[in-house]
């Protein structure tokens, strides 16, 4: 790969910009209503519904089509349409959420809706280079990867406030829901320093919607049908209602999912007594609807804001989610230890915040934010069911627990921006995050020696100081150049050691609480050869802190711990070009390396009779390429889609590891054809290749390949009136048999109709 090339362009870029501080946009925003893809010298790519117009890549203009300039239009009630037609109101960005971006992805709400993606882990996959994943099986936890960064190194932040658990950042991406969203910004390799700490191999955004008129009102309701249509899957409902004022805007809106199950294909066939290591006492999968794949989700978004004039805004925002759910089991038992019979109550999150931002003058701003969020949570452990469906009822073994997470954080930033020096856009950001984390377990709850640990508590306080300079070189060429200090302190870190087994006493052990900093540096040049044309090279070196999980925890013995973890850098290089050819197609492409210093690795240890692993320092690289194209053929008939290749190498401790979670080959291809003036039909194709998953058994370990597949899917959309739609589809039309971790399988055939409306 290119690295010189790379380097030679953006220290190029570092030199001329050397003389200024630091900044993204081209253009100071007005009162939230100029979007961060309209400002920024490198907008990315739009992933938009079929039914709203191809989006121009011209930035620093307010346009009424959708994309990356439409969010302007949509921020002041204006719609997009069906190829260009009215569709009524539109969803509203709400701009003082968004993050920086230099490239990346967005994806729009309409297209949320036309591809019938209700959670992030669905959404996501629309993108070029992102693909969702099945974390450790029986966790029944959906993680999202990014160029094969991992939700550890992608950081997820809800209106640009951080959504960090401090222990483990263990995510579940399926528990956030997406109807309430104007948009998910994705950055990819290149994160601005602006946006704080971590951001290593890119970062998630969730962005909610704000009013756009006096009076608007939405309501969706939906549900999923098995491959029979004989039950129901799941029911959703959605419903929204905003005024936006003279001088102020509120908001609230409120989100539920409700799952059963989901059922398999028709092509799994169940293990059969007899079969090797068949045990009489495990609960098999016996096909049809999947046991323990119930969850219940819900959410609530409000805000109000005050607009005092063209340029200003202030904002309170408050969003409270709740969750349970219950975990599938291995559909032929694990082989390396006893099945864990897992559920969780509990699984909630909130966050209230302020955001602001005020203009200073004519050429400078100033924004801020402050934020308190909360995380409670938990795991419990059962005996071995007589049943096979949960809920299970008995907690007397020795593995069988409740373990609970109740964590706090609070912090905020101030960034502060001017165009004071000549072709300069100049900025500074300080952030500041306390994350304090309380853990304890209660052991065999059911038993006559059960006993409750004292809460042993981690807290950590983490700086981030940032500048950026955007050069407007020329009226075609921005040369962006930036670097932050990052700072985290482990003021306390607690381990409850057990005595004797059952453990009937036991202490509190602080371990070595650390220090850890990092510097980091990015710049890029961005040459606009047209209109609508660019092409970008740009360079990202950032950190990331391990976290107090991957330092101390055992994973229930089969893991020993490594207090003294490095830091992990990731260096992430990217040529691409995007344009938009004969106002039909837009095309988008990029080749990327990313070369990982220290990265932290499982080496997986003999030890006994039995393998565990250690959290280890490792060398890597992560290379591949991406395109994305869009083009209407004809009037009313649009096809698109993007593709992603993605190589992962490690120097690994232990030979013979191989990365896990990501294929090597990924896509996602559609056609939208408007059959009738009302009616929209929208089949696409979801694809990959195999992906690593590891079996373990006693000493042996072994990669099996799996999760290839081609997903048929279809959506057909007719809109009754400006104000009514309804839809109706099915998913994994073929009926595919597949999994992306081996012994988990994901849904077969299924069937769903939504409705919509919106005043």
């Amino acid at each position: 790969m290119p690295k010189k090339v790379f380097a030679a362009v953006t220290a190029a870029g570092l030199c001329i910009a050397a003389s200024s501080a630091i900044a993204q946009e081209s253009a100071v925003t007005a009162g939230g209503d100029v979007t961060a893809d309209e400002a920024t010298p490198l907008p990315p790519i739009v992933v938009q519904s079929p039914k709203e117009p191809i989006a121009s890549r011209r930035t620093g203009k307010k346009q009424t089509s959708s994309g990356a300039g439409a969010a302007t239009a949509q921020s002041e009630g204006e719609g997009g349409g069906s190829f260009g037609s009215a569709q009524g109101p539109a969803i509203g960005v709400f701009t003082l959420g968004q993050l920086d971006l230099i490239g990346g992805s967005t994806i729009t709400n309409e297209a949320m809706w036309s591809f019938n993606k209700q959670s992030l882990d669905q959404a996501v996959e629309m993108a070029p280079g992102v693909v969702a994943h099945t974390a450790g099986g029986r966790r029944n936890e959906r993680d999202i990867y990014v160029r094969g960064f991992d939700r550890y190194r992608v950081p997820l932040s809800i209106d640009g406030v951080r959504i960090y658990l401090p222990a483990d950042n263990r995510l579940d991406m399926a528990r956030f829901l997406t109807p309430d969203l104007s948009e998910i910004q994705i950055q990819k390799g290149y994160v601005s320093v602006l946006n704080g700490p971590g951001g290593m191999g890119g970062a998630i955004n969730l962005v909610s919607r704000k009013p756009t008129k006096e009076l608007e009102v939405e309501a969706r309701s939906g549900l999923v049908m098995n491959g029979d249509v004989s039950d129901m899957n799941q029911w959703s409902s959605y419903a929204y209602a905003g005024t936006r004022q003279k001088g102020y805007y509120a908001q609230i809106s409120g989100t539920i999912v409700d799952q059963d199950s989901f059922n398999l294909s028709d092509d799994f066939r169940p293990t059969q007594p007899g079969s090797p290591g068949y045990d009489q006492l495990f609960p098999y999968e016996d096909g049809g609807a999947r046991d323990g794949s119930d969850f219940r989700d819900w959410k609530i978004n409000a805000k109000a804001g005050i607009t005092p004039n063209a340029t200003d805004e202030y904002s309170v925002n408050y969003t409270t989610q709740s969750g349970e759910k219950n975990a599938p089991l291995h559909v032929a038992k694990e082989k390396l230890q006893t099945q864990r019979y897992w559920t969780w109550p509990y699984w909630d999150i909130t966050s209230l915040s302020w955001l602001s931002k005020t203009q200073i003058g004519e050429s400078s701003y100033f924004k801020s934010n402050a934020y308190y969020n909360t995380f409670e949570n938990r795991l419990s452990s059962f005996n071995a069911p007589t049943a096979v469906i949960p809920p299970y009822s008995t907690q007397l073994a020795n593995y069988t627990f409740n373990s609970d997470y109740e964590d706090y954080a609070y912090g905020g930033f101030l960034e502060f921006g001017t165009e004071l020096i000549p072709y300069n856009t100049t900025k500074a950001a300080i952030h500041y995050r306390r994350d304090n984390h309380s853990e304890r377990n209660f052991a065999r709850p059911d038993s006559a020696t059960a006993y409750v640990e004292p809460w042993q508590h981690n807290v950590e306080d983490t700086w981030s100081f940032a500048l950026e300079n955007t050069l407007h070189a020329s009226k075609r060429l921005d040369i962006i150049a930036g670097i932050s200090y990052d700072y985290q302190d482990v003021k306390e870190a607690e381990d409850y050691v057990a005595g004797a087994n059952p453990p009937l006493t036991g202490t509190i052990r602080q371990n070595d609480v650390t220090t850890a900093d990092a510097w980091n540096w990015q710049g890029g040049a961005i040459y606009s050869y047209s209109e609508d044309g660019k092409v970008h090279a740009t360079v990202s070196s950032r950190t990331r802190f391990a976290t107090v999980f991957e330092r101390y925890s055992t994973r229930f013995g089969y893991a020993t711990p490594n207090p003294d973890l490095a830091p992990e850098r990731s260096t992430n290089y990217e040529l691409g070009v995007s344009d938009t050819l004969f106002n039909q197609a837009r095309v988008s492409a990029a080749i990327f390396y990313s070369d990982l210093k220290d990265a932290i690795q499982s080496a997986y240890i003999i030890n006994g009779g039995n393998v565990t692993s250690q959290n280890q320092n490792v060398d890597g690289t992560h290379y591949g390429a991406e395109i994305s194209v869009d083009w209407d053929i004809a009037p009313g008939l649009r096809v698109g889609g993007n593709y992603a290749y993605l190589e992962r190498d490690y120097d690994y401790i232990t030979p013979g590891t191989k990365p896990e979670g990501t294929p090597r080959h990924e896509g996602f291809l559609y056609l939208a054809w408007t059959a009738l003036p009302n009616l929209t039909i929208t089949p696409s194709v979801a694809l990959a290749s195999d992906r690593n998953s590891i079996v373990t058994s006693g000493t042996t370990r072994t990669y099996i390949e799996t999760g290839a597949y081609a997903l048929l899917n279809v959506q057909a959309e007719y809109k009754f009136s400006e104000n009514f739609s309804a839809a109706i589809g099915g998913t994994n039309l073929t009926d595919e048999n597949y999994e992306l971790v081996e012994g988990f399988l994901e849904a077969g055939r299924q069937f769903f109709a939504n409705a919509r409306v919106k005043f």
